[in-house]
């Protein structure tokens, strides 16, 4: 993002918006094969519309795990959402499983075999971002759009009589003056909620969830605080609008502060770099930021399928750097192992920690004990900060 005077917005949809419903359900069955075998491969897409959920994709992992395990682990990530309306329902709606076996031609390239070592899933560029703005080191208006949603869905979850429901979306504009936040100029929030309540009310309901996240001084005019604005939100997630999975990516990276390679995250296990690689450039910038070596840090990493050693790694910190950006590049490949299998084994990505991370953003959460968001983790500061001295 530049520096001066300029306005910028970011949204974020919950995890009941049909694309984050799509989401959970694509990473749950990530989360199912990889708990059964680490070394599954998964791609799997999810459809989600009235009362029917559609899995298709390629899957290479233990027999033992059936149809009706998969339909399962689909049916407990809607009943956690809570979907339990006549539009779509955990219980009622039809799911159908057409996932098959990966082709051996991918898993000949992925594979290590004597020499060769374990090659990327595909081919593609993946960037990571960090920046000073939030205690996260995330941009702060997708940081402040997460963080209303994740209020809501607070409430909603502890209190059945809220009047929330599970769809809903928000998009927050923050005043930059020399290129930092300092207040809000809008905030958008649109919400499903019961058939007897009106606007005002939702209204009322919603701003303390608003006025209660953005700091002291922040809250926008009261005529750019916009809640429902279509003045009706009762029919929503996959009833009102169908749901693919990986059509959230801005939201589930940047917010649109940084680039995107445009691979999708959800349903891939990490061989594929799509997700591991992304995941690796965020843990990468990050510490960069967390190591005081530049105030914003862009990672870009590129790769072709089936080949292990990544073909560049490019650094751009928006003039933010305490040492040159080409030492900075040359330090960040000798800390840190950037191929398939180093990014796989320093992250310890090969658990069942995904079905987690399908709504509310995959950066900028707190690294968990059982290896959740270890991207997350700033254990690369003091060996960037020693090689950046040497």
């Amino acid at each position: 993002m530049p520096q001066g005077t300029f306005l910028f917005t970011s949204e974020s949809v919950s995890e009941g918006h049909p694309d984050k419903v799509s989401d959970r359900i694509s990473d749950a069955v990530v989360d199912l094969y990889l708990g059964a075998d680490p070394m599954s491969r998964v791609a799997c897409e999810t459809l989600t519309t009235t009362n029917r959920i559609v899995l298709a994709g390629e899957v290479r992992g233990p027999e033992a795990i059936t149809k009706d395990m998969i339909e399962g682990v689909a049916r407990d990530a809607v009943k956690d959402i809570g979907y339990e309306q006549d539009g779509f329902h955990w219980k009622n709606a039809e799911v159908e499983v057409h996932l098959h076996q990966q082709s051996v031609d991918i898993a000949q390239g992925v594979d290590s075999a004597g020499n060769k070592d374990e090659g990327a899933g595909d081919q593609g560029i993946m960037f990571g971002y960090a920046c000073t703005e939030t205690p996260t080191l995330m941009p702060a208006p997708l940081y402040y759009s997460h963080e209303i949603l994740r209020s809501l869905a607070t409430t909603r979850h502890a209190d059945a009589n809220s009047g929330l429901g599970p769809d809903s979306k928000s998009q927050v504009t923050l005043q930059y003056e020399n290129g930092k936040p300092v207040g809000a100029t809008s905030v958008v929030v649109s919400t499903q909620h019961a058939e007897e309540l009106d606007q005002d009310q939702i209204r009322e309901i919603v701003r303390p969830h608003v006025e209660g996240i953005l700091p002291a001084g922040w809250m926008c005019p009261e005529e750019e605080f916009y809640v429902n604005p279509t003045g009706r939100f009762v029919i929503g997630g996959p009833d009102g609008d169908c749901g693919l999975t990986g059509r959230k990516i801005i939201v589930d990276t940047y917010g649109g502060a940084a680039p995107h390679g445009g691979g999708a995250f959800s349903g891939k296990d990490p061989s594929k770099v799509d997700r591991s690689a992304a995941y690796a450039a965020r843990w990468v910038a990050k510490n960069v930021v967390a190591a005081g070596l530049a105030e914003k840090c862009v990672i870009q990493v590129a790769y072709a399928i089936g080949v292990a050693k990544p073909l560049s790694v490019y650094v751009d910190t928006a003039g933010t750097a305490t040492i040159d950006e080409d030492k900075l590049a040359g330090v960040i490949q000798e800390v840190v192992d950037m191929s398939p299998r180093g990014i796989r084994e320093g992250l310890q990505l090969s658990r069942p920690i995904y079905a987690r991370t399908a709504a509310y953003g995959h950066f900028g959460r707190a690294p968990e004990a059982d290896g959740g968001f270890s991207w997350e983790k700033t254990d690369l500061v003091d060996a960037l900060k020693a090689a950046a001295s040497s």
